[in-house]
C-alpha cells in the first residue's frame, strides 16, 4: 500500500438526513468524487479527487452537500507552509513540473483596491447619465497627427485601419482547445451583439465561427497553430502574441487530452499530441524582426486590418512598448501577472511578471514622454474584475480593456483552478462531449451580454460622477484618481496623488 503524504485539500460534507440518494452528484461529477455504496445504501466520496468546483452543491435537489477546506493541517511553519510542503510531496511523487490554471492566487497587493476615484461636486457639477448623453465608444488604432478636409467638408486624410468598440471592453484571448466550442460560440455571439470583439487565442478559428469574423481578433502565436490566409483575412484584426501575463517568457501548453478531432483540425496538429508552442517566435529576436512580421501580416491582408502586439507585463515593459510603438503596430496589448490561463507552470504563474496597474502607468507615461502616444492604442488585461477596475485602468492610460475571468464567471465558472485537467464540470475548459453540452450557448451568450451591459451602465455612472461624458476625456486623466495605503514610490510610478491631496 502506497503512502499518501498529504491530506485531501477539500472535504465533502453530506447531510444524510437530506440526502435522498438520487445520485445526481455522482452523474454530474467528472472527477468521480461521489459514488453509491449499495451495501450500505449510502453515498460516499473520494475527497482527494475534489477540486471544489461546486457543481454537486449547485445541482443537489435537497441542498444536502457542502464542501469545506479540509481543516487537517501540518504542523505550523511560516517558512514551509502547507502549500509548499504539499507541492514538494507532489513533485517527489511525479517528477513533473507543477501545472496550474487561472490567475495568480497569492496575496500580492491589488493596486486597483488602493486607488480611489474622484467625484465632482459644485464647481464642476456631475453629469446625469440617465438624462444626458454619455459616450463609451472607442476607436483602437493609430491616430493621425492632424486631419485635413476637402472643400466639401469630406475627410481628405487617409485613416489607418481601426477597431470600433461600442464599449471599451473586449473578450480576451482564450483558445479553442483550452475552452470548449460552446464557450467560444458564446463569446463570439456576445461580442457580435455588443458591438465589440472576442479574441481567438492561439488555437485558430473553428470553421463554424467564420461568420463572426467582423467581431473576431485572430491571434498569431509562436506555434502558429491554425494560421493560414483565410484565417487572417476573416478576422477584424490580427494579434501577434509575444507574451502572456500568466506565463511570461514561455510558450503555451495545451495537454494532448484536449486535442480531439475538431481541435486537431482547427489547430492543424495531430490528435492527442501536446500542443506546446515555443517560448520565442523563432523569426523574432529584435524589434526589427517584429516589424518585419507586422508588415508581412499587413501585406497579406492588404493593409486593411490593424495589427496588435501582445506582451506580458515585465520589469522593462515601458521600453519594450516604446519599441513596439515604433515597429508599425497599431495596438499594444499588455497582460499583467494576475492574468488567467488554461495551463501554466505554477512557479512561473506565481512568481514572474508585474501587476498590470504599474505596467500600464509606466507604459502610458513613457509613450507620452517620447511624443508617440498617438502612434498606438493601449489595451490592458490581467485581472480586471469589475467596472470600477475598468474605469481606473482607462484613467491610468488604457484605451480599452480585455476581460477573460469575468466572462468565464458569467458562463458559470467557479474558479476551481483545474482547467488543465480537462474535466471542467461546467462545460467551459473541457473537450469531453458529455461535459461540453452542459454549457448552453443560448444561455451563456445572453449572460455575457448582460454582464457587459451592466458594466457599461456602471462606467457611465462613474464617469458622470466625475463630470466626464466621454471615454476619451477619461483616458489618461490621472487627476481623477487618488491612492490610499501606497508608498511614495508607488504613487510616483502610478502618476497619482495621495488621497487628501
Amino acid at each position: 500500500m502506497s503512502v499518501n503524504y498529504f491530506p485531501a485539500e477539500f472535504e465533502v460534507l453530506r447531510n444524510t438526513d437530506k440526502c435522498i440518494r438520487c445520485r445526481a452528484c455522482e452523474r454530474q461529477c467528472a472527477n468521480e468524487v461521489h459514488y453509491y455504496d449499495a451495501d450500505f445504501d449510502k453515498m460516499l466520496t473520494h475527497d482527494d479527487q475534489c477540486v471544489d468546483c461546486q457543481r454537486c452543491v449547485t445541482i443537489c435537489p435537497t441542498g444536502a452537500i457542502k464542501i469545506h477546506k479540509n481543516p487537517n493541517e501540518f504542523r505550523q511553519n511560516y517558512n514551509y507552509t502547507q502549500q509548499i510542503m504539499t507541492e514538494n510531496y507532489r513533485q517527489a511523487g511525479s517528477g513533473a513540473v507543477l501545472l496550474s490554471s487561472m490567475g495568480n492566487p497569492l496575496p500580492y497587493p491589488v493596486y486597483w483596491d488602493k486607488i480611489l476615484i474622484n467625484a465632482s461636486q459644485v464647481t464642476n457639477p456631475s453629469i446625469d447619465p440617465l438624462r444626458e448623453p454619455m459616450e463609451t465608444k472607442v476607436f483602437l488604432g493609430k491616430k493621425p497627427d492632424k486631419m485635413e478636409f476637402n472643400e466639401d467638408g469630406s475627410l481628405k486624410t487617409d485613416l489607418p485601419p481601426h477597431l470600433e468598440l461600442s464599449v471599451p471592453i473586449m473578450f480576451s484571448a482564450m483558445s479553442y482547445g483550452s475552452i470548449s466550442k460552446n464557450a467560444h460560440e458564446s463569446l463570439a455571439r456576445a461580442a457580435t451583439e455588443l458591438g465589440t470583439y472576442y479574441n481567438t487565442g492561439e488555437g485558430g478559428l473553428h470553421k463554424d465561427f467564420y461568420q463572426y469574423g467582423p467581431n473576431t481578433i485572430v491571434q498569431v502565436a509562436s506555434g502558429r497553430f491554425g494560421v493560414f490566409k483565410d484565417y487572417l483575412e476573416t478576422g477584424a484584426a490580427i494579434e501577434i502574441k509575444m507574451g502572456q501575463g500568466a506565463k511570461p517568457g514561455i510558450g503555451g501548453h495545451l495537454p494532448g487530452a484536449k486535442i480531439r478531432e475538431d481541435v486537431s483540425k482547427t489547430r492543424m496538429i495531430p490528435m492527442g499530441t501536446d500542443a506546446i508552442s515555443p517560448a520565442p517566435h523563432h523569426d523574432i529576436y529584435s524589434i526589427e524582426d517584429l516589424r518585419q512580421l507586422i508588415y508581412s501580416l499587413k501585406e497579406a491582408t492588404e493593409y486593411k486590418k490593424p495589427v496588435i502586439v501582445k506582451i506580458a507585463a515585465v520589469h522593462n515593459v515601458a521600453a519594450i512598448a516604446s519599441g513596439i510603438a515604433r515597429s508599425g503596430a497599431d495596438i499594444i496589448a499588455i497582460d499583467g501577472f494576475r492574468g488567467g490561463t488554461g495551463a501554466a507552470p505554477t512557479r512561473i504563474r506565481d512568481n514572474v511578471g508585474i501587476p498590470i496597474e504599474l505596467a500600464l502607468a509606466s507604459v502610458d507615461q513613457r509613450l507620452r514622454d517620447e511624443g508617440i502616444r498617438n502612434n498606438v492604442s493601449v489595451v490592458v488585461a490581467g485581472s480586471i474584475r469589475s467596472a470600477s477596475d475598468a474605469v481606473k485602468a482607462i484613467a491610468l492610460g488604457a484605451d480599452a480593456i480585455y476581460i477573460a475571468t469575468p466572462a468565464l464567471l458569467a458562463m458559470g465558472c467557479h474558479l476551481c483552478r483545474s482547467c488543465h485537467g480537462g474535466k471542467c464540470n461546467w462545460g467551459i475548459a473541457t473537450q469531453r462531449p458529455d461535459l461540453v453540452k452542459r454549457l448552453n450557448p443560448d444561455v451563456a451568450y445572453k449572460r455575457l451580454v448582460n454582464l457587459i451591459h451592466a458594466w457599461d451602465h456602471e462606467i457611465k455612472e462613474m464617469m458622470g460622477g466625475m463630470g466626464i461624458n466621454s471615454i476619451e476625456a477619461l483616458r489618461g486623466n490621472r487627476l481623477m484618481l487618488r491612492g490610499i495605503g501606497l508608498t511614495d514610490r508607488e504613487l510616483k510610478i502610478l502618476g497619482i496623488a495621495h488621497a487628501g491631496e
